[in-house]
């Protein structure tokens, strides 16, 4: 019979998470995994796997305790208020960032999902989830009149979809509030063209 685990496996990954987002993937070692989990290199192996598995679980923990909690925050406001408070979250935690570590799934896309078919699934997936609530807040908003309807949804969710993942990189290299001010209103603006 297999022992019980003696750690709490939440605090484990939010400990992975925070490394593995400041250090990516490639620079965090498994001596910083071990001193920041407080685990053994068998424990974290037997636990969760090689450094691959336990980066993967640390990003779905991520992901679920930030990225899709945020979504279902919005998702139940009104269209075009959820589509402005979206961009303004996303503002404000980039510009609070001071260590610049960016968002780490828009980080997992660029450092490891090429290289792995697991990682670029998980990766694909979020952002369809991303790409589907901006489908469904610009669909709602035509039909309640407060985003144009000129433009089919899938386009505009999918413009929404760039300039957030633009959004993000920009952050990491040149927080300025006005340069990433700049990037998110001609977008939103988008929404409010003629033909509403």
């Amino acid at each position: 019979m297999a022992r019980p685990r003696e750690f709490d496996e939440r605090a484990v990954l939010d400990a992975a998470v925070q490394c593995f987002w400041g250090g990516g993937y490639e620079g965090t070692s498994l001596r910083e995994l071990i001193d920041r989990t407080g685990l053994t290199g068998a424990s974290i192996y037997n636990a969760f796997g090689d450094k691959r598995a336990f980066y993967r679980r640390a990003l779905e923990h991520y992901l679920a305790g930030s990225i899709q909690v945020r979504l279902r925050r919005y998702e139940t406001m009104a269209p075009r208020v959820a589509l402005a408070r979206f961009f303004d979250d996303i503002l404000e935690r980039s510009l609070a960032d001071r260590e610049r570590k960016g968002c780490m799934l828009v980080n997992a896309a660029l450092e490891v999902s090429s290289h792995d078919a697991q990682l670029q699934g998980l990766v694909a997936d979020m952002l369809s989830q991303i790409e589907a609530f901006f489908v469904e807040r610009v669909s709602a908003g035509q039909l309640d009149g407060t985003i144009r309807s000129t433009l089919p949804a899938a386009d505009l969710a999918r413009h929404l979809l760039a300039v957030l993942m633009g959004l993000r990189v920009l952050a990491r290299t040149c927080p300025q509030r006005e340069r990433l001010q700049g990037a998110v209103s001609p977008a939103l603006a988008l929404l409010d063209g003629a033909g509403v």
